[in-house]
């Protein structure tokens, strides 16, 4: 096993942010350790990894001050309790720093109750085997996922500066994910926007809901355009502004046009169908590269369940 390494910095007068909000030492950390995610450095604080002035600190609020000393140790990775499993993966895009692959309908993306090693996460593992560690043991690499039956363009970072570069992409809107949809009836105008805040559904906890943001919802916004009427069904492109659970399906469903064959937020049945899941497809994924800061456009092949629909609609 690889032994802890410490790393040491002194605050001083030209590392002391003026903004006292940014003196906050996990702020203060991240922005003096790129390599290091804010929630990494956030884990080492209050499990006892960082000392201010040779004391154990375990409060990330806590002001730093000139002529702190700061010791962050970094313990040796834990040992993985996940099992790599070899499971086909359909990879768009790879280099040093990250992948990008088109996820399939029925896989989990990280093990959860009656998933533990068929997962996306396992098959990442076996075909990546330096992804141990970044940014969590249950979620190595993962910056964003995509719901078991939906699928699509998917990134996954290869180290920690490329998982924190990445997830600031999307945080900042600077990264693009559009997914193709296929709903039930026909929207009124050609195009829209929904703005309405998402949180855990107040009764059934497997779902999520339009929660206003008093009670809880968390800001969700979702463009979305026509691409194709198809009788009493619609093709639509949906452009994600944030990345809440199930955004796309709550809203579509909010705006009275759920997404054909979503078995939570949706009554009807594709017919002449047998669709896995929701109709959604992450279709275009677009982001910097974290190093160069090259365009990377992703582009994921409709899978066939996807395309009979299509198929079958245009038909009739």
């Amino acid at each position: 096993m690889t032994d802890s390494s410490v790393i040491t910095l002194t605050v001083e007068g030209e590392n002391l942010p003026q903004n006292k909000q940014n003196r906050r030492l996990d702020l203060w950390l991240s922005q003096q350790i790129p390599d290091l995610s804010r929630s990494r450095i956030q884990t080492l604080i209050s499990q006892g990894w960082v000392k201010v002035n040779e004391q154990v600190c375990t409060a990330k609020k806590i002001s730093v001050q000139s002529g702190d000393r700061l010791e962050i140790i970094l313990p040796p990775p834990q040992p993985l309790e996940l099992e790599a499993v070899d499971i086909p993966l359909d990879i768009l895009y790879e280099d040093d720093c990250l992948l990008i692959l088109n996820k399939p309908a029925g896989l989990v993306v990280h093990p959860a109750p009656g998933h533990q090693n068929d997962t996306l996460v396992n098959g990442l593992l076996a075909y990546c085997d330096q992804l141990a560690g970044i940014g969590g043991v249950q979620r190595p690499g993962i910056v964003h996922r995509l719901d078991k039956d939906t699928t699509g363009a998917m990134v996954v970072a290869k180290t920690d500066f490329s998982l924190q570069n990445l997830q600031a992409q999307i945080k900042a809107k600077t990264a693009r994910r559009q997914y193709l949809g296929v709903v039930y009836g026909v929207p009124k105008t050609e195009s829209g926007t929904i703005n309405q805040p998402i949180g855990r559904h107040p009764i059934d906890r497997k779902k999520m809901a339009i929660i206003p943001i008093e009670k809880g919802g968390r800001e969700a916004i979702t463009h979305w355009q026509i691409q194709e009427r198809l009788g009493n069904y619609t093709l639509i492109l949906f452009t994600l502004e944030t990345g809440r659970t199930h955004q796309i399906r709550v809203h579509s469903s909010f705006m009275g046009n759920p997404l054909v064959g979503d078995p939570e937020y949706s009554r009807g049945k594709a017919m002449g169908v047998n669709l896995p899941g929701q109709a959604l497809h992450a279709w275009k994924l677009t982001l910097n590269h974290p190093i160069s800061g090259e365009k990377i456009e992703a582009i994921a092949p409709i899978p066939d369940a996807f395309q009979t629909l299509l198929d079958v609609l245009r038909r009739r």
